[in-house]
């Protein structure tokens, strides 16, 4: 059965109509859903901006602040001494025994002295048979005088005699001088201490033969324990500070505080010795700190950490270092005003070690926020959480 032309038509209508109602009714009915969506979503953006941000903050102190410097060192001895024979001979005794502490001139190798006590000897003789010549001169001399007085004897015969004195008188002397000659040679045969300090290993014993302006090891070592130094380079740019420390007589600066990487124990010392040129290669210069060492903690060739105090910053401003904000612009705080607003100010660091900033563009007092400032704008509201003062 065919449909007529007319009747398609209007179905067609129809159908377009009812479509078209159709999706009316189903953009009513999501529309306000959104609508509300959105409202929820900004209502929740204002709530957000005015709930305050819990902070932690501390409170900027003004005092003397001392800047350290930190570097690694190494344990040198001051003194350290090799004892090596003076003459050629054989040991006889040892004294000592290895790592024993020793004090200047003690005995420490005593050596066989039979050929120079046999020179002494002899030099001895000597010197007496020329003070006996001298003797025997000085009283001719004494008689020709009382001869001349006399008119028994000339001008000439007195001066012959006193030449005779004057010449038996140096033969004397050099023999005298003989006589030091061997007693000092004997007594290289008693090795004695010439400094203070901690014997190390010994290389000869009971009859070892040993020679004078011999190479090789010497007899032992002398290590000077007490006090010690620690050498350990300082950053070029330092160097002023460094100088300024030690120039300036200031008891507090140029200290220096060792400790040992498996150690609590803290050495205090002082600051004595600045290297006369910079390393080109490092950019660094040598210097030296002395320490008391009574104790033995400090041992030489011992890697040590060095602090070095080179001056007092006064009345300073002290911050964590935590709280500085650091930007393209430079450096920066956030501070806690007048009702619980967080303000950024702007500040200069003088000086930061790693855990406290002396900085400038704070009054003291100023309460700076520590922790929670990533979720800070200038402005925003602040809830402080705990409070406390910088500690020094």
């Amino acid at each position: 059965m065919k449909i007529s032309k007319p009747i398609q038509i209007s179905a067609a209508i129809f159908l377009l109509a009812a479509s078209g109602y159709v999706a009316w009714q189903k953009r009513a009915n999501t529309k306000p859903s959104q609508e509300i969506i959105v409202g929820q979503k900004l209502g929740a953006s204002a709530a957000g901006q005015d709930k305050p941000v819990l902070v932690n903050v501390m409170v900027a102190q003004k005092r003397d602040y001392p800047v350290r410097l930190e570097a690694n060192g190494v344990v040198t001895a001051l003194n350290v001494v090799e004892v090596r024979p003076q003459v050629s001979s054989v040991i006889e005794k040892v004294h000592i025994k290895e790592g024993q502490f020793v004090h200047q001139g003690d005995l420490l190798f005593s050596l066989d002295n039979r050929a120079e006590a046999a020179n002494l000897a002899k030099a001895e003789a000597q010197h007496h048979k020329e003070l006996a010549s001298l003797a025997e001169n000085q009283r001719q001399l004494q008689r020709s005088r009382e001869l001349f007085e006399k008119k028994f004897q000339s001008q000439s015969a007195v001066d012959a005699s006193l030449t005779l004195v004057q010449a038996q008188q140096a033969v004397v002397d050099a023999a005298k001088a003989a006589v030091a000659a061997a007693k000092l040679s004997l007594s290289y045969n008693r090795i004695l201490a010439p400094a203070s300090g901690r014997t190390g290993s010994i290389n000869v014993f009971s009859g070892s033969l040993v020679q004078a302006n011999a190479g090789g090891a010497p007899l032992l070592t002398i290590t000077q324990m007490d006090p010690i130094a620690i050498s350990f380079p300082l950053p070029q740019r330092h160097l002023s500070d460094v100088l300024a420390s030690i120039q300036g007589g200031r008891t507090e600066d140029n200290e220096a505080i060792a400790q040992l990487p498996e150690s609590a124990v803290a050495m205090k010392g002082k600051l004595q010795f600045v290297d006369s040129a910079v390393d080109a290669a490092s950019g660094t210069v040598k210097v030296k700190a002395v320490f008391s060492n009574r104790a033995l903690h400090l041992w030489p060739g011992a890697y040590v950490h060095v602090s070095l105090r080179v001056q007092t910053l006064k009345q300073a401003i002290v911050v964590p270092e935590e709280a500085v904000v650091v930007g393209v612009n430079g450096s920066s705080v956030y501070v806690v005003e007048e009702q619980a607003k967080a303000q950024l100010k702007r500040v200069q660091i003088k000086y930061s070690d790693g855990h406290e900033a002396v900085i400038t563009g704070v009054a003291e007092g100023s309460r700076i926020i520590v922790e929670g400032k990533q979720n800070l704008r200038p402005g925003s509201t602040v809830q402080i959480r705990s409070a406390a003062a910088s500690a020094p």
